[in-house]
This record gives structure tokens, C-alpha cells and sequence, in this order.
């Protein structure tokens, strides 16, 4: 079974969010996921445990390095295989 999260990361309090954007989608890099970066959020496909381990990553990244933000988690429902 693989699942499939839609995240989108909005920084609120900075001059170049598409920096710290990026910054994220390095870090989810990291991952053993399928990335689809797409133009409002970006979409992970993969073993839950390994979507969801990089969903707490994130948070904890963005909790440290942003003082504003919001993080949106849409988690469709899961794949076969």
C-alpha cells in the first residue's frame, strides 16, 4: 500500500518564501518518496510510515525555522502496491 499526501508550506513571515520552499523540498529529498512538485502544493507518494515520518520532519524543520507559518496536509487514499 502506498499513500498519498498533498502538502503546501506557506511562509508568512518572510521576504522570499520560495526560498524556504525550497529549502523544504531539499530535506524532503531525503525521503524514500515519489515527489510531484506542483505550482500550490507538492504531492509524496510512498510507504505510510515513510510519508508520514516525513510529514513530522517537515513540521519539526518549519517549527524551528519559521516563526509564521501553515502547513496544509491533504492525505488522499491509499494505493495498492
Amino acid at each position: 500500500m502506498k499513500t498519498i499526501a498533498q502538502l503546501t508550506y506557506i511562509p508568512l513571515e518572510t521576504h522570499n518564501p520560495r526560498e524556504k520552499v525550497q529549502d523544504l523540498l531539499e530535506h524532503l529529498a531525503q525521503f524514500d518518496v515519489q515527489i510531484e512538485v506542483g505550482y500550490l502544493a507538492t504531492t509524496i507518494i510512498g510507504h505510510p510510515d515513510v510519508v508520514f515520518e516525513a510529514i513530522q520532519e517537515l513540521y519539526k524543520i518549519m517549527a524551528v525555522e519559521s516563526s509564521k507559518f501553515r502547513f496544509h496536509v491533504e492525505l488522499l487514499s491509499p494505493e495498492a502496491g
